[in-house]
């Protein structure tokens, strides 16, 4: 997550773009668009359960209620161990992670009331950090203006950004990037700031 430095260079150069353009930009960084917590579970329960099988190869003195006993302690393990995020976020399909980050993007963009602004000239740069998703929603009076081919250059690089480890730098780049944009599909015809300018941030 980034750290204070990096939040006021994100607002300050979204107030810099909207002195440009009519557009309303919104930043929202979310640490993982879910906790995944039934993927771990079901990871953990179907090794516990593998152990099954395996109990005919146990020494003979081994009782069933105790082997019972020790399906129960590795699922507890395994449930435990698969819920660090690094490890669970390999356990998940990758399909899973963009359905779950792509549906809290537009959950935000109703939340953060960019369907509302005048004009219909609301813009988020959606970022799931833990994911490596990114997604720039466009409302109306943009989208009519600005293909989608030109948000996906800018996502792609703002991606290959995150994979490096370069949030807080690839969070600048992009908003001056769509800043561009904005100003020619909505220049600045009045003076006005109808949405926070600061980084908003999900954990």
């Amino acid at each position: 997550m980034l750290n204070s430095e990096y939040r006021r260079r994100v607002a300050d150069t979204i107030k810099e773009v909207e002195s440009r353009t009519d557009a309303e930009v919104v930043t929202v960084l979310a640490r993982t668009a879910d906790n995944y917590l039934y993927i771990s579970t079901l990871w953990a329960a179907f090794l516990a359960l593998l152990l099954a099988p395996l109990m005919q190869f146990l020494p003979w003195w081994l009782e069933y209620q105790q082997a019972f006993t020790l399906q129960w302690i590795l699922f507890i393990v395994f449930a435990v161990l698969f819920r660090w995020r690094p490890l669970t976020m390999r356990l998940v399909p990758k399909r899973v992670k963009y359905w779950r980050a792509a549906n809290l993007a537009r959950r935000q963009f109703l939340q953060q009331e960019l369907h509302s602004t005048e004009g219909r000239l609301g813009l988020l740069i959606f970022v799931a950090e833990a994911e490596h998703y990114v997604e720039i929603l466009a409302d109306r009076g943009l989208a009519e203006h600005i293909t989608n081919e030109n948000w996906q250059e800018i996502v792609e690089n703002f991606i290959h950004e995150i994979k490096r480890g370069k949030t807080g730098e690839a969070f600048v780049h992009c908003i001056e990037k769509c800043g561009d944009l904005l100003q020619q599909a909505a220049p600045a015809t009045a003076i006005k700031n109808e949405l926070p300018n600061h980084l908003i941030i999900l954990d």
